[in-house]
């Protein structure tokens, strides 16, 4: 091993072993990269590997216990992947406080707060940090504490003039030495976390053994808490031990519990769907259901259901608690496994983790194609082959869920995975069931956006979803445009409204123009003449713009606090019907009726006149509706049809006007008005308006064209005219027509340029691309002739 800006040599010191000389600090991060980073001592040495230094020992027993093996305090392969990422940040943790030796107080800081040093949250400095904390929770040690003592002993740490030089101490040498024997002890193949955090709590005189005997922990209530822990998870037998610890909070969501917390939405309908699912999960043997459906019908919405069932306690008992429902994420479990069986071992851990909850634990996997296949990169088992096992036997209880196509593509040419699940079908509902699954949902986004939502606006949502958004599903599309619709509203209640900004730019505007004025003539008096009267003019027109405009924020302030207070009552009652249901539920009866019969009313008493002063100043309910009034209002927090046909506009580009306008009045008058641009074509025109008339009827097939017209004439007749007229009846635009001209086709190859290349092939598809973006819309040949293109077209 060669080292060109790092040296490293032994200090014969009388308290030093090993002294590390770096530069850059981070020196044991670029020497980490061998596997082996052997002790200074023996790359002085010539020393190559661990097993070629027999006399390394004698060396270092001054510092290190009898039992310590020196040359392997700093070995990868000796440490789990947490263990050694902690070591090797204690150069970085010395330099940060400017010591010259590195102390074990400095592991248990690089244990307790790895973000200080940029281990962050996650890896193996992130899992270091868990199971640290797992552990001496268990143990009775308020951890708040621990972290304050230890940055008070922290910043007593004298600090040495600057130097690269940093000298292991002796008590570091023999805590290391000590989790050695732990290791041992424990059973492990590798120093683990736990190992460490038993050798601190013995080894570590100078702070963690007063810090926990100042909080009376004793050495034993650590080492239970260790054994503990160490009976649920198994030894440390692999270097990634520490990342499967707790495998389903890492990789999971509880959907129970964010059911218990109100976190997920009310399932409204889909009641057939769930009681398919429930039975098949009650089954002795393959009892895993498959929920399959287009895209945004509703199947992570049946799991949430049977998630708030169980919460409920409206499911067969054995589904009922402890028994909780687990979203794993696939992405999750994947993430990160750069080394071959890592991955594995993860969902390793997950199966079994499931499997020892004897039922208790049910797992809901999302887009459950995506197991197929997942992981068996380097000729590695799939993750679909580990789940077959346990599938079958009926062990693992598991609820998938994707569309039809996919299944159809990844899981159903597996058929021994296929056969391990029953198909539960989540249709789309219709229109009308559509309207009630947003009346279910309407409370929650009125709260969550601060606006109130008209019933108009979700049978507008639900009706012009339903026709102009074909290539989606409901009830998906619906919600997605009231959240929208929502949305927009809110940014406008929280903007300043657009009367007040008028008034603001125009006192700007001003301000600038009499200053310019008052910089010309400031040294003259006023008299008649043109300037210093227009100057008096835009005194003048000053003074009244800012009355009007301290009168318009005055308003604006008034009327947006009485929305607010409407929203943050709202979110009381909200609360508070959450906290009679958890009450409920424990049997916390006293609490569940204060709140029921006290704090409830009394919250929804003040909603209701809050609501009712804002009714009256709109002039709704019964009230006379003062137009005046109505019209100075700045604010409006009511979602109307209006809002949803706009934000409709904006998906399709069909005007929002023709979407709200009566569509039987305007069909009935649309001969009249092509027969007002296209005049002595009435014969022509009346054919098109008869086929638009029969679609509107329901008399034609819906899944083929409106119509299909040949206009046949000489050149300008009024051909292409009428296809401009009827694009502008019916979509408010000429440009709503695809153009395709027949003569560009007459190679028996160029098909590809209409419908798309063979399988195997690159190609265009000008019309099937042009159908795909715009839904409503005209197709136009204006050289169809048989004879300009391919025969066989």
């Amino acid at each position: 091993m060669k080292f060109h800006s790092t040296a490293i040599m032994l200090l014969a010191s009388s308290s030093t072993c090993l002294a590390f000389v770096s530069s850059p600090p981070s020196f044991l991060r670029h020497v980490a990269a061998p596997r082996h980073f052997l002790p200074p001592s023996a790359e002085v040495l010539g020393i190559r590997h661990r097993r070629h230094a027999p006399s390394l020992t004698s060396l270092s027993m001054s510092t290190a216990s009898p039992t310590a093996d020196p040359s392997k305090f700093f070995t990868e392969d000796a440490y789990t992947e947490a263990a050694f990422s902690s070591i090797l940040q204690l150069t970085t943790v010395a330099e940060s406080y400017g010591s010259q030796s590195v102390e074990p107080s400095m592991l248990a800081e690089v244990l307790l707060n790895p973000s200080k040093f940029g281990g962050g949250g996650e890896g193996p400095s992130g899992a270091a940090r868990d199971v640290t904390e797992k552990i001496l929770n268990a143990a009775g040690v308020d951890l708040p504490r621990l972290r304050r003592d230890l940055d008070a002993h922290m910043a007593k740490i004298p600090r040495a003039s600057e130097s690269s030089n940093k000298n292991m101490s002796r008590t570091l040498s023999r805590v290391l030495g000590e989790a050695q024997s732990v290791q041992r002890t424990l059973g492990d193949s590798y120093v683990s976390v736990e190992a460490l955090v038993l050798a601190l709590a013995k080894e570590d005189r100078d702070f963690c053994v007063p810090a926990l005997k100042k909080q009376e922990v004793k050495y034993d209530a650590v080492l239970a808490a260790v054994q503990k822990h160490r009976s649920d998870v198994g030894p440390a037998d692999s270097r990634g031990s520490e990342s499967t610890y707790d495998a389903l909070m890492k990789y999971g969501r509880d959907l129970t519990q964010a059911a218990r917390e109100g976190k997920l939405d009310p399932v409204i309908g889909r009641d057939e769907e769930t009681r398919r699912a429930i039975q098949i999960l009650s089954r002795r043997s393959k009892n895993n259901p498959i929920l399959l459906g287009d895209p945004g019908t509703g199947k992570t919405a049946v799991a949430e259901g049977i998630a708030q069932r169980m919460v409920a306690g409206d499911v067969p008992d054995g589904l009922q608690a402890p028994c909780k429902l687990v979203a794993l994420d696939m992405g999750a479990l994947i993430a990160g496994a750069k080394m071959r069986g890592e991955f594995e071992e993860r969902l390793r851990a997950v199966l079994e983790e499931v499997t020892k909850s004897d039922g208790e634990i049910v797992l809901f996997i999302d887009e459950i194609h995506t197991v197929v296949g997942a992981g068996a990169a380097g000729g590695a088992m799939d993750a679909s082959n580990l789940l077959k096992p346990a599938l079958a036997r009926g062990e693992l209880r598991c609820i998938g869920a994707t569309t039809m196509n996919e299944y159809r593509q990844y899981v159903e040419k597996d058929k021994a995975l296929e056969r391990r699940f029953q198909q539960v079908i989540v249709d789309q509902p219709s229109p009308e069931d559509t309207v009630s699954i947003l009346r279910g949902l309407k409370p929650r986004y009125e709260l969550h956006h601060g606006v109130r939502i008209r019933d108009e606006a979700l049978l507008a949502a639900a009706k012009l979803s339903h026709r102009y958004i074909p290539d989606r599903f409901l009830p998906d599309k619906a919600i997605d445009l009231v959240d929208e619709a929502c949305a927009k509203l809110k940014n406008e209640l929280t903007s300043k409204p657009t009367a007040l900004d008028e008034v603001d730019r125009k006192v700007i505007q001003l301000e600038m123009e009499k200053l310019s004025l008052e910089s010309d003539y400031g040294d003259m008096e006023y008299d008649d003449t043109k300037s210093t009267g227009r100057l008096r003019t835009i005194i003048d027109q000053l003074a009244d713009l800012r009355k009007t405009q301290s009168a318009l924020t005055a308003r604006w302030m008034a009327e947006r606090g009485g929305v607010d207070q409407i929203t943050e009552l709202k979110q009381r009652i909200d609360q508070v019907q959450l906290d009679i249901e958890n009450a409920e539920r424990d049997y916390e009866l006293n609490k569940a009726a204060e709140l029921k019969y006290s704090v409830l009313p009394e919250l929804a008493s003040q909603l209701q006149a809050l609501e009712m002063d804002r009714e009256v100043a709109a002039g709704e309910d019964g009230a006379v509706r003062d137009e005046e009034a109505t019209s100075d209002r700045l604010l409006r927090d009511e979602v109307v049809a209006e809002d949803i046909s706009e934000v409709v506009a904006s998906w399709t580009g069909i005007p929002a006007e023709k979407m709200m306008s009566s569509e039987r009045d305007r069909i009935l008058s649309m001969d009249k008005k092509l027969a007002e641009r296209v005049i002595g074509q009435d014969e022509a025109i009346q054919n098109v308006v008869d086929a638009i008339l029969r679609s509107r009827a329901g008399l034609n097939d819906p899944s083929k064209p409106i119509s299909s017209q040949i206009f046949l004439g000489p050149t300008g007749v009024g051909k292409t005219e009428l296809c401009k007229a009827l694009s502008e009846f019916m979509f408010d635009t000429e440009e709503a027509i695809i153009r395709i001209d027949m003569s560009e086709y007459m190679e028996k190859h160029t098909v590809s340029r209409l419908v798309g290349a063979p399988p195997g092939y690159v190609g265009v598809s000008h019309l099937l691309h042009a159908l795909l973006f715009f839904h409503h819309c005209f197709y136009l040949s204006p050289a169809l002739n048989v004879f300009s293109s391919h025969p066989e077209k």
